[in-house]
């Protein structure tokens, strides 16, 4: 396979308004004796990527058809080999801070 030099991507933080949007959009209701809402882990990360992913342009709809794909997290997993995305969401997740445990955090508050 002839692959051409990696252009860099930049990426951004998200607000915690802007996960807890994607949160919700990444969650369903689900029958189960009672309904429950449960959220898809893969869902909300692919959302969180694509939200964090600044460039390439993911919601380019020119870009999105050169790979025969509709819509950002279906092109961000067509562009990506397997574990170029597992290294980009976990790029995505320490850049956003949920790689730290919360002690971590609370330790960082007191100093």
């Amino acid at each position: 396979m002839n692959r051409s030099a990696p252009i860099p991507w930049k990426l951004r933080t998200l607000s915690e308004e802007e996960n807890e949007e994607i949160r919700k959009a990444s969650t369903q209701m689900v029958k189960g004796g009672q309904r429950i809402q449960e959220t898809k882990p893969e869902v909300y990360m692919a959302k969180i990527a694509v939200a964090s992913v600044v460039f390439p342009d993911l919601k380019d709809a020119d870009l999105q058809k050169s790979y025969g794909v509709l819509g950002a997290e279906a092109l961000l997993k067509k562009m990506l080999r397997a574990g170029e995305y597992a290294t980009l969401l976990g790029k995505v997740q320490e850049l956003n801070g949920f790689d730290r445990e919360f002690d971590d955090l609370v330790e960082e508050v007191k100093n």
